[in-house]
């Protein structure tokens, strides 16, 4: 059997910067064991599998070690193969997905806008321990939880200078970490995200994360539009806006690799 693959650079207008995911459109879907066999052979942050469904397009997400529960740069992806190649000319696509809710990509020329859940993080009294060291850096200036650790640090160098050791961020209690401090030069906020537990490393540029990171923001700066950059070697670029419980994150993609699966 032969699948159609694409690999794309997302929050970014350039090859080899932003983050890569592939995007694997589906006739039917495949077992549990076969579609996380693909991910972990791509070796990619994510992998995402589309189904065209009754109404919208089914939506699921792969690392190379577990299914996630919400991905924003293979969403992003996911819409930049679907109306750019497969059903050009579409301004908006509807994603079902089974932990997310219905997600809704809207695309104005090269721009696509991601409607996302707002997951803002709350303080928390006794973080694990382990997390500054495990971070590699000086102390953070505040530590907030929701799904995964947000670590606030004082400025961008000091975000940029981390040197985590994966192995102890791997052991921690969340299943991510994400450090933020603010930004410089007209960017808002500047992060990186870290989830070696589930076989990501540090992730070049993560949407998801901007769930949280942005009502964080939007809070501590008094605004509603932000822009964001995400510091990790590959860099990305994120147009951000709280709406209620509700972010948008927008961001450009362009194709890198085009071809087939054989399995």
């Amino acid at each position: 059997m032969r699948l159609p693959i694409y690999q794309v650079d997302a929050f970014t207008d350039r090859v080899f910067a932003g983050n890569p995911a592939a995007v694997v459109p589906l006739e039917s879907w495949l077992p549990d064991a076969q579609l996380q066999a693909i991910a972990a052979e791509n070796n990619l942050a994510e992998t995402a599998y589309v189904l065209r469904g009754e109404d919208a397009f089914e939506l699921r997400w792969f690392t190379p070690a577990v299914e996630v529960d919400l991905c924003g740069h293979a969403t992003l992806a996911t819409a930049f193969v679907l109306s750019t190649l497969l059903e050009p000319g579409r301004d908006r696509l509807d994603f079902v997905t089974r932990q997310a809710g219905t997600l809704t990509v809207t695309r104005e020329g090269d721009l696509f806008t991601l409607d996302f859940p707002s997951r803002p993080a709350e303080p928390v009294a006794s973080p694990d321990p382990r997390l500054a060291a495990a971070l590699g850096g000086p102390a953070p200036s505040a530590i907030l939880a929701g799904r995964d650790y947000l670590v606030v640090y004082d400025n961008e160098e000091q975000v940029r200078a981390l040197s985590p050791d994966m192995g102890a961020l791997a052991k921690l209690d969340r299943f991510a970490v994400c450090a933020t401090a603010p930004g410089k030069g007209g960017v808002d906020f500047v992060s990186r995200f870290f989830a070696p537990a589930q076989g990501i490393p540090e992730d070049p540029v993560t949407g998801s994360a901007h769930c949280t990171l942005i009502p964080y923001w939007a809070e501590r700066l008094g605004k509603t539009t932000l822009t964001a950059r995400q510091v990790s070697a590959r860099g990305g670029e994120l147009a951000c806006a709280l709406a209620g419980d509700r972010v948008k994150i927008g961001g450009k993609a362009v194709l890198y690799l085009e071809g087939s699966i054989v399995v």
